[in-house]
């Protein structure tokens, strides 16, 4: 696997290499660089038939550095370091990370030697609280208490600000090499289906990187089942370990386990070990040892709050303005899934479309017509939210809007006619203030149908968009057509759902283009129950 590894302060960001990849500042690069000396399009890396990776310079101003010497194509080695603008880049054909992780196992021991390997035990909830003042009456207390605190405070100065996991653990894990005189680190955290997940580990000489670490699995069911940090030592010089295979097997003299805990939940364990030193760790180094989970649950629990919101962020950012807020909000809970691909379903296709508006776009600015249809837009998509509309999307001066997806809306027609009225109706008072200015006022036709289309989010895997596809979708952009200023056409079907308690009048068939027989269509007039003889509705634009 080749990745470029860039690192910058506290943040690191690996980059997975595809078959073709492409760098620069400009959002639609596979790898977008916020550097402003680095161009808008600057370089990118090919793979080729053999598997290696091409560097290619696109002719940037300020060039592409392999090894401080400037390239336009360069055949990139394991190691080699990229400068782009003022940002550095590492090319691994490897994760060096991902290797040592990937020699850290479970592994069970003797069924009766738990007692065995278990020599110390810390209740690690109770070690994170502090004593009232007035219940103190010893000084081992006050020690204890100012330990906690020395704790908190070496590694909060080592973390402070640090919100991005794979920053975090290592920091972790050298600030408790730093306290203890441990030889090997591991942070385990759950994923999210509960599975126990080794995530950075850490040897504190490079001699042994390629060695693996094997926990007990005993050790771990303690740690789990009663929230215990645990201490074992002096393996090999014990001859009641001779059952405890996952640690005389390397020669482990001490280990210290601790649970990673966020009040009562439980994110992951810490280990730590020692094959040099006999009784490497002490009862008090447990307690330290705790008192780094305490302290790394806290900043660990942050750091995933602060990728939740991140990508919650993103994706409200991405939906909502396209779908109402209700169904932006079920998105962003992971209530509501719009993958890849689609499904069949019964919706009803709104589609409105400017009246003359080619005409209108001859004789003006192109700034003034922008101007004018961001206007339009955020009036008509106001009216299309309100009634639980989804917006599909803008083609020019056309909208086109869904009812009944991505969710079911049993009364989707009747939700698509009220908000046709509505975009009419709220369109007279836009055009009020467009002639007390001056303005020409916009007029538009409404097409309504209701079928069955395929909906999901269609596209390539770098850009997917939430639409409909099928021949009720094209039904509805040729009734849209046929609607004159200020009609709301509708399909039989669509009228056929919405007669109890929709006035329209029929007109005469029409023959749609790719239609082989004429359709039946409907000239909405308004809600039944309302007195739409005298309403503004039915006057002419």
């Amino acid at each position: 696997m080749a990745k470029l590894i860039l690192t910058s302060g506290e943040h690191r960001q690996e980059f997975e290499l595809a078959a073709i990849n492409t760098i620069g500042r400009h959002p639609d690069n596979s790898i977008q660089i916020l550097d402003r000396i680095i161009s808008k399009e600057h370089a990118q890396i090919l793979r080729d038939a053999a598997g290696r990776y091409l560097l290619r310079d696109l002719g940037s101003l300020n060039g592409t550095y392999v090894s401080g010497a400037r390239v336009s194509e360069h055949l990139l080695k394991h190691g080699d370091e990229l400068v782009l603008g003022s940002t550095h880049l590492m090319y691994v054909e490897h994760s060096e990370s991902e290797e040592s992780l990937n020699r850290v196992t479970i592994a069970p021991s003797s069924p009766n030697s738990m007692e065995s390997i278990v020599r110390h035990k810390v209740d690690a909830l109770s070690q994170r609280d502090f004593l009232p003042e007035r219940q103190i009456h010893d000084v081992e207390q006050i020690r204890r208490d100012y330990e906690k605190l020395r704790i908190a405070h070496e590694l909060g100065r080592a973390i402070v600000g640090v919100l991005d996991l794979d920053s975090l653990l290592p920091k972790i894990l050298d600030k408790s090499f730093e306290l203890l005189p441990a030889d090997r680190g591991v942070v385990m955290l759950y994923d999210e289906k509960g599975r126990l997940q080794p995530r950075y580990v850490k040897h504190r000489a490079a001699r042994g990187v390629d060695e693996q670490i094997v926990i007990s699995k005993s050790i771990i069911a303690e740690v789990e089942q009663h929230k215990k940090a645990v201490l074992s030592s002096d393996a090999t010089m014990d001859s009641r370990f001779s059952g405890a295979h996952s640690i005389i097997m390397q020669g482990i003299r001490s280990t210290m386990c601790v649970p990673l805990l966020h009040g009562e939940e439980l994110l992951g364990i810490m280990h730590l070990d020692s094959q040099i030193a006999t009784n490497a760790f002490t009862e008090k180094d447990l307690q330290i040892f705790t008192g780094i989970a305490s302290q790394a649950a806290v900043a660990i629990q942050n750091a995933r709050l602060a990728k939740k919101i991140e990508e919650e962020t993103k994706t409200r950012a991405q939906f909502q303005r396209l779908l109402s807020p209700n169904l932006v909000e079920q998105l962003v809970e992971g209530k509501l899934k719009l993958e890849k691909g689609g499904e069949l379903r019964e919706v009803t296709i709104l589609i409105s479309d400017i009246r003359g508006f080619t005409s209108m776009s001859e004789k003006k600015e192109p700034a003034e017509i922008v101007q004018m249809l961001n206007e339009y837009f955020e009036v008509m998509v106001d009216i299309l939210f309100r009634a639980e509309g989804t917006l599909d999307k803008y083609v020019g001066d056309e909208i086109m809007a869904l009812f009944g997806a991505p969710v079911d809306m049993p009364d989707a027609p009747l939700h698509a006619v009220k908000c046709a009225i509505e975009m009419q109706k709220a369109l007279r008072e836009f055009n009020r203030t467009r002639l007390a200015e001056n303005l020409e006022p916009i007029k538009i036709g409404i097409g309504i149908n209701t079928g069955r289309v395929v909906t999901g989010a269609i596209g390539s895997s770098r850009t997917l968009q939430y639409t409909a596809i099928g021949d009720a979708v094209n039904t509805a952009s040729r009734l849209c057509s046929i609607a004159k200023a200020g009609e709301i056409i509708l399909s039989e079907n669509a009228m056929r759902l919405v007669a109890p308690f929709v006035e329209a009048m029929a007109l005469p068939a029409v023959k749609l283009k790719g239609k082989e027989q004429e359709l039946k269509v409907y000239n909405v007039l308004g809600l039944k129950g309302e007195d739409w003889r005298q309403s503004e509705r039915t006057r002419p634009m």
